[in-house]
């Protein structure tokens, strides 16, 4: 087969030149409310007082740092701002010091998620008949075999290491069936969620160059793919086409870095965060082994408590919002952990509720963005959390001051040592 020409096998860019407006990133803070920086080790370790703090005194925190920022901790803000299309872009969704240029909206780097409208609707389309229930079901038998078989790898051993020798593998593996990647790939899966959501504050072309190695490898997947057709997303992204036309290269490999990076570490993050509090929560624990009908309602509440991601928008144009004055390309971190945790939105909002009837969470995200794979992870969580609770019913924490944190907008257990037994 020929080989697609819209696909030079050559590097790709892996995004524009960026402008810099601030070099000040990270250091200690003085005032969350006037110098946050999400990417300190207290907000790793335990944001929730700082964002509690802040909804009390100063519900909309700023920032210098990253050439300027914003953090709403209410949910009514941070609803307001994930609907308001009109005055805040999603061309880019990682806060650093780098803005990409205006002219790349409303496409973004990684369709559809980096998408504005009008070009989101259609792009978002595009995928979402991957992920609906029907065919998320059919993933279920092959991750449940999967979670099976990371339990029979460790079986023995006193002390696991939940996060790096089980949370992690379960969505690398299932993104990557879902995209016809080789398995073998996932360690570099890893080092490619590392590269784009924690490493930020490394210098510039250091940074380019990390993000660099993602798309090299997204290309050399796409020609192996034209190379070899298969029964695969790659393949159907690769063949769709938008306007009477396929896909631009930039669309094809933005969507499948949205795949690969998204799909992964916000799912390990809420397994891992999940098997964290119930090491910790014997009561919990307890109750869901004797109840199993009840995981799908506490997972909800996992999600709620404990919810990983924090998305960002750009401001389109100075404005005034709110009683603050946001100037043009500021940033604004959307943090849904802040605001599941509202208690003028949710009652006991500090509290895990695992029996929580009502729990209306933005954990997947608010307005035309919400998380297209919500099924999916969900699937994941679900059956991670079954096939551990049947096969371990009892575990504990090994060292709680071993367990260790993702910086950045995704937050989840990168280290979680549990004692077995």
């Amino acid at each position: 087969m020929a080989v697609d020409d819209r696909f030079p096998r050559v590097p790709v860019e892996a995004g524009e030149e960026p402008g810099i407006r601030n070099e000040i990133i990270t250091g200690p803070v003085s005032d969350w409310a006037t110098d946050f920086s999400h990417l300190e080790p207290e907000w790793s370790a335990d944001p929730y007082p700082i964002q509690d703090d802040l909804r009390q005194r100063c519900p909309i925190a700023h920032t210098e740092r990253f050439g300027g920022a914003w953090l709403p901790t209410r949910y009514e803000d941070v609803a307001a701002i994930a609907y308001d299309t009109d005055r805040f872009s999603s061309r880019a969704i990682i806060v650093s010091n780098f803005r990409p240029p205006r002219d790349l909206a409303p496409v973004g780097g990684s369709p559809p998620i980096s998408s504005d409208p009008p070009f989101h609707h259609d792009a978002r389309k595009l995928l979402l008949g991957a992920f609906t229930k029907q065919n998320v079901a059919r993933q279920e038998p092959a991750t449940r075999a999967f979670c099976h078989s990371l339990i029979d790898s460790f079986a023995g051993r006193d002390v696991v290491d939940a996060a790096h020798d089980y949370a992690q593998h379960i969505p690398v593996r299932v993104i990557a069936d879902m995209l016809g990647f080789p398995p073998e790939d996932g360690p570099q899966f890893r080092e490619f969620v590392e590269d784009l959501l924690e490493g930020i504050n490394l210098p510039p072309d250091e940074r380019r160059e990390r993000v660099s190695r993602l798309f090299d490898y997204l290309l050399a997947q796409v020609h192996a793919h034209i190379d070899e057709p298969r029964d695969d997303l790659t393949t159907y992204l690769i063949n769709a086409e938008l306007y009477g036309r396929k896909l631009d290269p930039d669309v094809v490999t933005g969507a499948m870095a949205l795949l690969l990076i998204a799909g992964i570490d916000t799912s390990w993050s809420a397994i891992g965060a999940s098997l964290w509090h119930l090491a910790k929560t014997p009561g919990d624990r307890e109750r869901l082994v004797a109840e199993p009908g009840l995981l799908p309602t506490a997972m909800e509440e996992f999600l709620r408590v404990y919810a990983p991601v924090t998305m960002a928008r750009l401001v389109k144009d100075d404005v005034h919002w709110h009683g603050v004055d946001m100037k043009a390309d500021d940033w604004i971190l959307l943090s849904f952990p802040a605001a599941n945790r509202d208690p003028a939105q949710f009652d006991r909002a500090g509290e895990v509720v695992i029996d929580r009837e009502v729990n209306r969470h933005a954990a997947f995200g608010l307005g035309i963005h919400r998380c297209l794979g919500s099924h999916l992870a969900r699937m994941e969580l679900r059956v991670a959390l079954e096939v551990w609770l049947e096969r371990i019913p009892g575990f504990t924490l090994a060292d709680p001051a071993a367990v260790t944190w993702s910086a950045g907008q995704i937050r989840g257990p990168r280290a979680l040592p549990l004692r077995i037994g």
